[in-house]
């Protein structure tokens, strides 16, 4: 049995869907009772609910598990105290095998979110259970949330210069990795960087979807003002409107990037490139514009 905590998130439901493809037997844990059905429509049959800040709620998921695939919330402040309490009931339950969905470069102490997933590393090595850590690169599914505008308006619009050079992986990639860590041996005292790409500039995303769309698309800056009024009005709290900002400030100035090397080994094939994944993007959200005409 695996435990996938935070599994009602973008990352989780790629990691449930990849792990039932290959029907392992998996238990899913979500913050709300609300988010069950979530997962249960992936095939997930066995869910827990529950807050992972709280100890009490950690056995009743760990009962006869084998291995975690650890999702911690995200922009979560209390980031090292969740991974702290997930190590040691991992080893009161006698998990064998402790993954890490962590972040590329989370050494970068300008970036707290960042920063904070290396201190769970550090816990993670002197836990004394047998580890794997994956560090991904930015998905390239965020583009999902600018995509009706890059084809209404021909803007790619993002709160820092389009010269920022970072690298991207698809969320399916680092899916079909995570299943493969999970499920093959000698993996083991592993750190993975998940790169799909080099570090790309900004323009040269929008110069991809534009080749892809076949029409101009143009790369700006969102003002931190105008970034911050929106992320507000989302609902997003204090904590993460912070982190965000240092991290967009952190990505203008020194970029994100990594090399595709390792992702290509692990997946014994070429990662998905930003063009086939701008071309999915494009081909599904046509497939989906098609089925709304009456």
């Amino acid at each position: 049995m695996i435990l996938v905590t935070g599994a009602a998130g973008k990352t989780g439901q790629a990691i449930l869907q990849a792990l039932m493809a290959k029907r392992v037997p998996v238990r899913a844990w979500v913050y709300r009772a609300e988010h069950v059905p979530r997962v249960q429509a992936l095939g997930v049959q066995e869910v827990v609910t529950g807050d992972m800040r709280l100890p009490d709620t950690w056995p009743r998921a760990l009962e006869g598990v084998r291995s975690v695939y650890h999702i911690p919330p995200n922009m979560c402040a209390e980031e090292e105290l969740i991974g702290r309490l997930a190590l040691e009931h991992a080893r009161w339950a006698g998990v064998t095998h402790f993954v890490y969905h962590s972040v590329l470069h989370p050494q970068t102490e300008k970036m707290p979110h960042h920063w904070h997933k290396m201190r769970v590393e550090e816990l993670i090595f002197e836990a004394g259970i047998p580890f794997t850590i994956l560090q991904p690169a930015p998905y390239m599914q965020n583009l999902i949330p600018y995509w009706d505008r890059i084809v209404e308006e021909g803007v790619y619009r993002v709160p820092y210069a389009p010269t920022t050079r970072l690298s991207l992986v698809d969320l399916n990639d680092v899916a079909e990795v995570a299943v493969r860590v999970l499920t093959e041996p000698g993996h083991e005292g592993a750190v993975y960087e998940l790169c799909g790409t080099p570090g790309l500039t900004q323009d040269a995303i929008a110069a991809v979807c534009a080749e892809v769309l076949q029409r101009p698309v143009r790369a700006e800056k969102l003002s931190p003002t105008d970034w911050e009024h929106q992320a507000r009005a989302a609902g997003l709290s204090s904590y993460a409107i912070h982190s965000l900002k240092r991290m967009f400030a952190y990505y203008e100035a020194y970029g994100l990037w990594g090399n595709p090397n390792v992702l290509r080994w692990l997946l014994g094939r070429e990662p998905t490139t930003l063009r086939a994944f701008v071309r999915r993007l494009a081909e599904t959200t046509s497939t989906a514009s098609r089925d709304k005409v009456p």
